[in-house]
């Protein structure tokens, strides 16, 4: 099983979609987790409506700290939030620099959304 970490500042959005899609993609080959640096506690309640369009319930995922998750991973992919993310033990390191939609309209937070869901999918593939 591969382990993967998706970190991104809040916690609320971009990183709690891609571990949605890693679990989506990855089934019960890879655990997928998320947290932030500094995690606003809550989900984003867009990323909860733009998940549901894809059948995905967000409202059980949680917003989390960094220093919750423990042990190493086999990819920590960083959202964009840069020198924001702590060092966190693992094979493969990967900075997305995606923007972040909470305050975009609908068409640009899907565009987010599924760009998330094919780097995913690309990731899973090269694990």
């Amino acid at each position: 099983m591969k382990r993967v970490l998706f970190v991104c500042i809040e916690n609320s959005n971009r990183s709690q979609m891609a571990e949605a899609f890693a679990h989506i993609y990855g089934g019960d080959q890879v655990e997928a987790l998320s947290a932030g640096s500094r995690p606003s506690g809550l989900i984003n309640p867009k990323a909860v409506r733009f998940m549901a369009e894809l059948d995905y319930d967000l409202t059980a995922h949680a917003s989390k700290s960094l220093s919750e998750i423990e042990g190493e991973f086999d990819a920590v992919i960083t959202m964009g939030c840069g020198d924001e993310c702590p060092w966190v033990p693992t094979m493969r390191r990967e900075d997305w620099g995606l923007p972040d939609p909470k305050h975009m309209d609908d068409d640009g937070y899907r565009a987010v959304r599924d760009d998330i869901a094919s780097r995913v999918r690309t990731l899973l593939a090269t694990l």
